[in-house]
């Protein structure tokens, strides 16, 4: 029997998942259920995660984890998910508005309005982030231009892992890590910045204690442990964005490039310095605050498997339900067919395209890259580690552990159980 564990809840755009793992990193049991984004009732067009429906499917791919390690001492849980998402709650706790999703587009009209608040070079500088629609700053101005009525009733602004971890203990607090993601944060300091927040009257209130990944921040409830399995008094540790996790458990160091290869293709790299101004904002990079305090993540994303699946769709679709899929469309790819063609076309595109990305981020950043670590699905197509290697020109390093995200929330929880 194992000595004891971890479970990290897991909230992608893709997947909802639990996972446990002990101490060396090694996955015990999992359980995940598909995630989609619904239309918004509030908005024609508009896109939202059900939160009902998120904390429904975690809570019983928890509670069959549960049962699949039943014996094993469970030492704590926390929550990792996507950027940049969250929702506002009144003072009772009840959600006030639905979670707008990163994909929903209803903010692109008015980025223009945000930027001639605060220019977009100044939000730059303050967050180290770039132009991105979805950012948590835009959602905001869109909710003060649209439903300030939500606003004057808001109590606390909750992002995704918080809202998961809220559910499990009755705590609020916001992950440094979520917080970097948001366009709201001095980078510096790892805080929010009260320039931006003054300059667009958000209030600091709306954001509870920061908590770093790793930090305690209550226990496992009666109630939550009924529905998830999870024995009552459990720790709930702090975690946050999904990407940072997946860098600090690939193993990178210090100015080695790391390539997470998902519904994004998002290329880092952990540096200690920091890198925003006019070269870095022309460039398109956007730098995240690293899982550990005195790091940062300089880097560029693009969209990259959501591109593959739609070319299963369109040129895979007698086959596209067959668990080879992706083995037949690499072997036509090989082979030269029409649809092959097609797809081999698309990774030599987005191979193209991380060989660029990397190049502006070796400039800005002031390193040469030696090889380049994959991680995520893209990790486990050969084909396109193959073409990455033969375009980039380094050693393409795929990390045979897929499950670089959890296993890096889980490295951290234990080495503070430990200490």
């Amino acid at each position: 029997m194992t000595e004891e564990a971890v479970i990290v809840l897991d909230c992608g755009a893709t997947n909802l998942r639990a996972i446990a793992l002990d101490r060396s990193g090694n996955i015990l049991a999992g359980k995940s259920f598909q995630n989609h984004t619904v239309q918004d009732p509030h908005l024609s067009g508009g896109l939202i995660w059900d939160t009902e429906y998120i904390l429904d499917k975690l809570t019983k791919a928890c509670r069959q984890v549960c049962e699949l390690i039943k014996g094993t001492p469970i030492k704590g849980i926390c929550t990792t998910s996507f950027g940049v998402d969250g929702a506002p709650y009144d003072k009772n706790g009840k959600q006030l508005y639905p979670v707008i999703s990163w994909a929903c587009e209803r903010t692109n009209d008015i980025m223009h309005d945000v930027h001639g608040i605060l220019p977009l070079q100044d939000l730059h500088r303050i967050t180290g982030l770039n132009r991105f629609h979805f950012n948590t700053l835009y959602k905001l101005y869109w909710l003060q231009q649209n439903r300030k009525d939500i606003l004057d009733m808001t109590k606390h602004w909750l992002f995704m892992p918080s809202i998961v971890s809220g559910f499990l203990c009755r705590a609020h607090f916001t992950d440094v890590s979520m917080m970097g993601t948001s366009m709201l944060c001095d980078r510096n300091n790892r805080t929010l910045s009260k320039e931006i927040l003054s300059d667009f009257g958000f209030e600091e209130s709306w954001f509870p204690v920061l908590k770093e990944a790793g930090e305690m921040v209550g226990t496992v409830t009666a109630e939550a442990s009924k529905l998830t399995g999870i024995p009552e008094g459990t720790a709930v540790f702090a975690a946050g964005h999904d990407t940072q996790f997946a860098v600090y458990g690939s193993g990178a160091g210090i100015n080695e490039p790391i390539l997470s290869s998902g519904t994004w293709e998002i290329l880092m790299v952990r540096t200690p310095e920091v890198y925003a101004g006019r070269e870095t904002l022309d460039a398109g990079i956007t730098t995240e605050l690293d899982a550990i305090p005195g790091l940062f993540n300089p880097g560029m994303q693009w969209l990259g498997s959501k591109y593959i699946e739609q070319a299963r769709r369109e040129h895979f679709s007698d086959v596209m339900h067959r668990k080879d899929i992706y083995d037949i469309m690499i072997s036509d790819a090989r082979s030269g067919t029409e649809r092959g063609t097609i797809f081999m076309k698309l990774l030599r595109d987005l191979s193209q395209k991380t060989r660029d990305s990397l190049l502006r981020l070796e400039k800005s950043c002031g390193f040469k890259a030696e090889k380049l670590i994959v991680v995520g699905g893209g990790s486990k197509n050969q084909l396109w580690n193959q073409l990455r290697e033969e375009i980039l020109g380094i050693k393409i390093i795929p990390i045979p552990q897929a499950e670089t995200t959890v296993v890096g929330a889980a490295k951290i929880l234990f080495e503070r159980i430990t200490s």
